[in-house]
């Protein structure tokens, strides 16, 4: 653990690395957090693919969140699996991941174009000839980045965990 981050309070809730990897993996969009102009937050939904210990986005060459990148590194990222409104009960059952760690923009362009495959085979798996032509058309404006994980957490609500507890 790495003790730069705080330990999650609710740790019967916490999801096993396991189940965090799965949703990464599952999921298509988040919202990534840096620190935009004049050092207010600024969140954006984004599309992302997880591989081998990262999470890639990419992104037009220009604008806020690019700038944001460009002054601060450091973001946070956030997958919602699951959002179930429960009225009656006043709550929602929720699965979820953060992630906290460093952005870069990818400037090498073998590795640029490797992350750009793992985004379109994960959107548009099987179909690389039409992935080939879309990354050509877009390769001049196209900016992809690399989040490195420095601390990942998952939750669950805990009326999931009870659930599963009474399964057992």
């Amino acid at each position: 653990m790495n003790e730069t981050f705080r330990q999650m309070r609710r740790k019967r809730q916490q999801l096993s690395d396991d189940e965090t990897i799965n949703i990464l993996n599952r999921c298509t969009s988040g919202v990534l957090a840096l620190l935009g102009d004049q050092e207010y937050p600024y969140a954006l939904p984004i599309s992302y693919v997880y591989n081998d210990g990262d999470i890639y986005f990419h992104s037009a060459t220009s604008g806020h969140k690019i700038d944001a990148i460009a002054s601060n590194e450091k973001c946070s990222f956030c997958v919602i699996e699951q959002d179930n409104v429960i009225p009656s009960e006043f709550t929602t059952y929720f699965r979820s991941v953060i992630a906290f760690g460093r952005i870069h923009i990818i400037h090498d362009d073998a590795t640029r174009m490797r992350a750009l495959q793992i985004l379109g085979n994960h959107y548009n798996p099987g179909d690389d000839e039409n992935l080939r032509k879309e990354i050509e058309k877009g390769w001049s404006h196209v900016a992809v980045m690399r989040m490195e994980i420095d601390h990942i957490t998952s939750k669950e609500a805990i009326e999931l965990v009870r659930s599963r507890d009474n399964k057992d």
